[in-house]
């Protein structure tokens, strides 16, 4: 980089050292293959020039003894040399492939938040909804949301006059709208699953294709309801407005057609055909590099983010990489008492989520008892065991589902959120 500063002569000096480095790979490549007439001048050629390197003989002699180890190198090199800028690119790239993929399994990990199970200390994917279409960005702005924010538009444009309709099945805790499996890419490159959703504009149907983790589910709850779901309150207050009736709908889930009985619930948006009847940004979520060199020498501590694999978990069923709160080690006994988690008989301390959940600030909304930890229950975390939870309890599956962490299975912990640019970018909670 700084090559500009070097007096000349310095300069022929590494170009001499790094041709006398070449000339040492063909000898230790094809010191076996070449006859004794041609290895001995190799030889001899390469002992000249580390001679005249250690001289610091001026950069005229130094070019001519490079000149001659080269006509050398040109009869002796055979496949290792000359070698042609392809060659010398996948070296490189393999190279730099091996030493990532070193840092990647050793030390430090990219990962990314899929789904908000722990909002809002970190955010998965999210969903900004233009109630107007007209007050969505344009062109200049979405291409820098995308750069910071990692946001992609979806639209749903009107096939006819009517109103925005979508179906659902009502549940305790929140509504879900059906949708069916389909392929798609990531990148425009990588092949990946997709979920679609058919919404209804009258009596017509229109598909919106999401990413597999987003939950479209609390954007509809977000925007078209009046305020937080409360199972059968929310249901029949809808009954009586007469936003909700039953229908008959159809989904083609992986080439498959079937039907479901299911609500509709009416939006109140009317729009007239080619009109967007729903227009919204799916954000991305947190990219954060993890810690995987610690807990190589030190134990995983309460309070801290923590970051396992699943494939031992017999409850989720598959091997990914998952995000939670670690909340017990081995001896722990944990209860919940809304909305505060009680660790060995007191509130849980090490990490400001844990208070945060407890008096219910801004957006924390505390613990949820549930699954093991259903009210009154109380969990012993086994030697070999670890416990997580989600900070965002009311919409997280976690330890209260799927049961404890093996030891052997926990990865590290969050380091720094490197993309994409909101105020949480930097030292991970």
């Amino acid at each position: 980089m700084f090559s500009f500063l070097l007096t000349q002569a310095a300069r022929a000096r590494r170009d001499a050292t790094n041709w006398l480095e070449v000339a040492d790979k063909v000898y230790h490549y094809r010191r076996d293959l070449l006859p004794e007439a041609e290895l001995a001048e190799l030889n001899q050629r390469r002992a000249e020039l580390k001679a005249k390197i250690k001289a610091k003989v001026d950069a005229a002699q130094l070019k001519l003894a490079v000149e001659a180890l080269e006509q050398t190198l040109h009869r002796t090199g055979g496949r290792v040399y000359p070698k042609g800028t392809l060659a010398d690119n996948v070296e490189f790239f393999l190279a730099a492939a091996i030493v990532i993929l070193g840092i990647r399994a050793f030390f430090v990990q990219p990962f990314k938040i899929p789904t908000n199970s722990m909002w809002p200390t970190y955010f998965g994917m999210k969903h900004e909804v233009f109630v107007d279409p007209q007050d969505a960005p344009g062109p200049v702005a979405r291409v820098l949301r995308l750069a910071a924010f990692g946001a992609t538009r979806r639209e749903v444009v009107a096939p006819v006059d009517g109103e925005l309709r979508i179906p659902f099945d009502p549940r305790e805790s929140r509504i879900v709208v059906p949708y069916a499996l389909v392929p798609g890419r990531k990148w425009l490159v990588v092949p990946t699953t997709l979920r679609e959703y058919t919404l209804f504009v009258g009596e017509a149907p229109v598909r919106v294709r999401v990413p597999g983790d987003f939950d479209f589910d609390t954007l509809v709850m977000e925007t078209y309801l009046d305020g937080p779901y409360r199972g059968r309150e929310t249901l029949e207050a809808l009954r009586k407005a007469g936003r909700v009736e039953e229908a008959v709908i159809a989904l083609n889930d992986r080439g498959q057609r079937k039907s479901m009985r299911t609500l509709m619930l009416g939006t109140g948006r009317k729009v007239q055909r080619t009109q967007i009847a729903l227009s919204f940004d799916v954000l991305t979520g947190d990219q954060l590099f993890v810690d995987r060199f610690s807990y190589n020498f030190f134990r995983p501590e309460v309070g801290q983010g923590f970051v396992f694999r699943t494939g031992n978990i017999a409850g989720i069923g598959q091997d990914q990489y998952y995000i939670k709160r670690l909340v017990g080690t081995p001896g722990d006994t944990l209860e919940v008492k809304e909305p505060v988690l009680y660790r060995n008989g007191a509130p849980i301390t090490g990490a400001e989520a844990f208070d945060l959940n407890a008096n219910r600030t801004g957006l924390y909304r505390g613990y949820q008892a549930g699954g093991l930890l259903a009210g009154g229950q109380k969990v012993t975390v086994a030697d070999g065991q670890f416990f997580a939870l989600g900070d965002n309890s009311y919409n997280s599956a976690d330890g209260r589902v799927w049961g404890f962490v093996p030891a052997k299975d926990a990865i590290g912990r969050p380091l720094f959120i490197y993309y994409p640019f909101t105020r949480r970018w930097g030292p991970a909670r």
